[in-house]
């Protein structure tokens, strides 16, 4: 394992609770990075317990949602990690800041791998969460791991969709794609040259003009104090342009129709990216698949506002289905 430099203090945008326990774990991927994630359990719970790997958003790190719904859970009975992606937060991996379909998945699999073999966990109960971005890996990864059992996908965004046709499928044209080739590809010669990668940039302070009003929202999410944190966004730098290229020409949820296991699928109202979820669930499969809409919910209200979450909701779909 690669040795992380895991902070010891509680630097979460949310506060502990008394009602669990929490320590700093960390496990290895197939492709051999280290993942750090925070691990909570519900206190004083004896015998095997349901167990739930947790990532997201798309630029985030644990100490912001994932790790708010982790901990949520385990006060609700569940052992919960919520995970680092490979080159982000706390995990290792270089160069940092670049993500995958395919290693994105692998690292929710690296995840149930942890968990199976934890003495306090039933293999047979395990579950994931995605947020966000990581809502469509989530469902990805459903499709290929028959031991996940259940999958909530929340406020998900299917990146290789909006990678390939853009937002509302507005460059849904081969012109719009191969553009993006070219580009892409210059600055992989011109990083080659330079020695490094260059960065995309995370988002400003502050909304320039004329700004949509969702990118507003990640503003208001991501760079104030409701839940900013130093390490998420690539620590400030943002993707490396070339970071998420793969996305481009990489189908996500190609074979959701043949996930056989509980989908809850859950989208605000007002959220921009609510044709993504509709889409999703479109390909689903079976009587175990279920969509729910948040009354007056935009995208980011899914991160941390508890009066729009679902953690009852939450709760019951896990239990049902990790039995």
């Amino acid at each position: 394992m690669e040795e992380l430099n895991l902070t010891k203090d509680w630097d979460k945008t949310f506060p502990k609770s008394s009602e669990v326990t929490h320590k700093k774990v960390t496990f290895i991927t197939r492709f051999g990075v280290t993942i750090a994630a925070d691990q909570y359990e519900p206190k004083n719970d004896k015998g095997k317990l349901s167990a739930l790997a947790v990532s997201g958003p798309f630029g985030a790190v644990k100490e912001q949602a994932s790790g708010l719904y982790a901990q949520e859970m385990a006060k609700r009975g569940f052992l919960a990690i919520a995970f680092d992606p490979s080159f982000t937060g706390e995990s290792g991996g270089n160069p940092r800041n670049i993500a995958s379909p395919d290693i994105n998945t692998e690292d929710y699999q690296a995840a149930v791998d942890y968990l199976s073999n934890l003495d306090n966990v039933d293999p047979e109960r395990i579950g994931i969460i995605g947020i966000c971005g990581f809502g469509g890996l989530a469902l990805n990864a459903a499709s290929l791991d028959t031991r996940i059992k259940a999958t909530a996908a929340m406020t998900m965004y299917n990146m290789s969709d909006v990678t390939q046709t853009g937002y509302f499928h507005n460059e849904d044209n081969e012109k719009s794609r191969y553009e993006k080739r070219v580009a892409l590809n210059k600055q992989r010669t011109i990083d080659f040259k330079k020695g490094e990668y260059a960065s995309a940039g995370a988002l400003p302070d502050k909304p320039f003009e004329g700004a949509p009003q969702f990118v507003v929202d990640y503003i208001n999410y991501y760079r104030t104090s409701r839940g900013f944190h130093p390490r998420s966004q690539g620590c400030g730098k943002g993707w490396n342009v070339t970071g998420t290229m793969s996305f481009l020409n990489e189908p996500l949820l190609q074979y959701a129709s043949e996930i056989r296991s509980a989908v809850l699928l859950v989208h605000g109202e007002k959220a921009h990216s609510l044709y993504m979820g509709k889409e999703a669930f479109a390909k689903l499969k079976g009587e175990n698949k279920e969509f729910l809409l948040i009354p007056n919910a935009v995208h980011t209200d899914l991160y941390d506002r508890k009066e729009f979450i679902p953690f009852d909701k939450l709760e019951e779909f896990f239990t049902n289905n990790l039995k």
